[in-house]
């Protein structure tokens, strides 16, 4: 028996034809049935496949009936290519309007240099003011858009196309975002800083090569695993599944830090103010995002053809 899935499935149609054969009976009905759900994931792959053999729009219609065209691409369209760009497109546009009407009321004859400079400072100077008014849900705000953004950019680095997208996975990402990491990297940062100032007594140059070395051995590892273990309950995983997937990731996660980190914290804590910390780290943190995505995805697909793997041994037995 061949594990893989063009494996299962011949296996799946060589059991299908001993049985128009009256030879069934010599085979195990749990592995037919395990083999036929792998089948049925074979077809739906073959039929996804399949959607490049759909017709390709008359460009002759471009011009000469706009309207057809469209038709004619909305038809040949994927339903979910249609949908993830409409999002795409629709939270582009409300946050790029956000950004631009800063100063709507009041910015009636200025110029475009008076406009480039001004909406950049207003901007800040607004979400400056939110943070000292709500820093936590400022924070829960702000880590949600960037682990959407870079899950967004893990899975298009996957080789997904826009209807491939997984917006179940983005979900799952704006939350560890929105519920974890901005409210527990507010609540690092100000312990820390407690820790390092009144405690430690870490004031001078070399205070920062501490701090960053505490960081990278307590918090990082600490939140690499409480992100994984989100995703899988999310995700409705088994506990032992989530617990084994953070005993294979948690040392190569720490080695992949610390190629990035060092140098980002030595900013952090050498540079920027305690209150813009998390907004520093989180515009570092696309990037790593994309790697811990990336990561959580991988170790999922690995379960799945562990699962496999198991089925097949079982109907062997």
């Amino acid at each position: 028996i061949v594990i893989s899935s063009s494996g299962l499935y011949l296996t799946a149609s060589k059991m299908h034809h001993a049985r128009n054969n009256n030879e069934a009976s010599e085979m195990p009905i749990s592995f037919l049935n395990k083999a036929q759900k792998k089948t049925h994931a074979d077809v739906h792959t073959s039929t996804k496949l399949n959607l490049s053999d759909t017709p390709i729009p008359d460009e002759d219609l471009r011009e000469k009936d706009p309207i057809k065209f469209i038709s004619q691409e909305l038809e040949v369209m994927d339903v979910n290519a249609i949908i993830n760009a409409a999002v795409i497109v629709f939270v582009s546009v409300a946050v790029l309007n956000q950004v631009a009407t800063v100063d709507a009321s009041i910015m009636r004859g200025w110029t475009t240099q008076e406009m480039a400079v001004r909406i950049p400072v207003d901007n800040w100077l607004s979400y400056s003011a939110v943070l000292e008014k709500s820093p936590i849900f400022t924070k829960a705000v702000t880590s949600a858009t960037v682990y959407t953004i870079g899950d967004l950019i893990a899975q298009k680095t996957e080789g997904k196309d826009i209807g491939e997208l997984d917006r179940a996975r983005l979900l799952r990402s704006l939350l560890a975002g929105l519920i974890g990491h901005g409210p527990l990297s507010h609540l690092w940062y100000d312990v820390s800083e407690n820790l390092f100032e009144n405690v430690l007594h870490l004031r001078d140059w070399w205070g920062t090569i501490a701090k960053v070395a505490i960081d990278q051995t307590t918090w990082g590892p600490f939140w690499n695993n409480t992100y994984l273990l989100l995703l899988g309950l999310m995700k409705r995983d088994k506990l032992e599944n989530i617990f084994g997937e953070m005993k294979r990731t948690t040392i190569p996660l720490i080695v992949s830090g610390l190629k990035l980190w060092p140098l980002a914290h030595c900013v952090t804590y050498g540079l920027v103010p305690l209150e813009n910390r998390l907004l520093w780290v989180d515009m570092v943190e696309i990037i790593w995002v994309v790697i811990l995505a990336t990561a959580a995805a991988g170790g999922g697909e690995q379960a799945d053809e562990e699962s496999v793997e198991v089925a097949a041994s079982e109907g062997t037995k």
